[in-house]
């Protein structure tokens, strides 16, 4: 049976008269893919940062391996892969020499695997760091928090900026992770697509609260995605009970409820109306109708 590797409970921070963190839980357990949804500045790096111990918890608690990772770095340092979005690798070292710098870290380094990613990702491993191009320094920064099999890995927006065939070969990496090894993955994004493509579980969190948490199947299964059609053109907008979110106009509205099809079918009716059709809703809708609108927030462009 899995068990928690991540405990965060009642987690607050605040920086100046912004509060970061809002009376946060947090959990995640072995061999699952959590991904970590939210706008910019909604609190999701500040979180990670908790869990990596670069903040010190000043109102509640984060344990890691049962450890509090300010109190217990080795121990906690050293079974943690962490891919940043800013990638900050030394600029003079060539790709060999950053891969044998982090080996020196860490124990348990498993040098074929390395090698291995760094075939499939075709990378020569002369080439000095400063002459990477952002896909390849996300590629190599992913080889250097990887290779050590660590118990969790934490990447943070490790897709920002790059081209659909190096995201596509990070998250394959990263796959491959969790399923030939039974690792554990935090994976914060603002690329919802991928986020739904990739994560086992799903945390949103807006203004430093956890707006939602949960299996994302039962997630997605909780949300609609409805089509109703009225005899006469609603203006405004019609009141439908359930409802969490409206677009459309005059006869035609696509609806988003986290009630079940047939409450939702009785409440359009009771309005004068008629349900058309429904479907699960996409993650990506789902966060509109929690959250709101943001163009921070988006789909993974082809």
């Amino acid at each position: 049976m899995s068990v928690n590797i991540v405990e965060v409970d009642d987690l607050c921070r605040q920086f100046g008269n912004t509060l970061a963190l809002d009376h946060v839980n947090y959990s995640a357990r072995e061999g699952l893919v959590y991904g970590l949804v939210g706008v910019n500045g909604a609190g999701k790096t500040t979180l990670i940062k908790h869990l990596l111990g670069l903040l010190r918890a000043r109102s509640g608690s984060v344990r890691i391996f049962g450890l509090d990772p300010v109190h217990h770095p080795v121990e906690v340092l050293g079974h943690i892969g962490y891919l940043s979005e800013e990638r900050d690798l030394p600029e003079w070292m060539s790709i060999e020499q950053l891969m044998r710098y982090t080996q020196a870290y860490y124990p348990k380094w498993d040098n074929d695997y390395a090698d291995e990613l760094l075939k499939t990702f075709n990378l020569d491993t002369s080439i000095q760091v400063k002459n990477l191009s952002k896909g390849m320094r996300a590629q190599v920064g992913l080889v250097a928090a990887v290779a050590h099999r660590p118990r969790l890995l934490i990447l943070d927006e490790p897709s920002t900026g790059l081209d659909a065939l190096v995201r596509a070969d990070i998250l394959d990496a990263i796959v491959r992770t969790v399923s030939d090894d039974g690792r554990t993955v935090v994976f914060s994004s603002h690329l919802l697509e991928e986020v739904e493509r990739m994560s086992d579980h799903i945390t949103m969190i807006n203004a430093g609260s956890v707006v939602l948490d949960g299996e994302l199947d039962r997630v997605k299964q909780r949300f609609q995605r409805s089509s109703v059609r009225f005899s006469d053109h609603q203006d405004p907008e019609p009141e439908i009970e359930g409802s969490l979110s409206l677009e459309g106009s005059g006869r035609s509205w696509d609806v988003i409820h986290e009630t079940t099809v047939e409450q939702f079918s009785a409440a359009v009716a009771a309005t004068g109306g008629e349900l058309v059709q429904s479907r699960d809703a996409t993650l990506l809708e789902i966060f509109i109708a929690r959250v709101g609108r943001n163009t921070q927030i988006v789909e993974a462009p082809l």
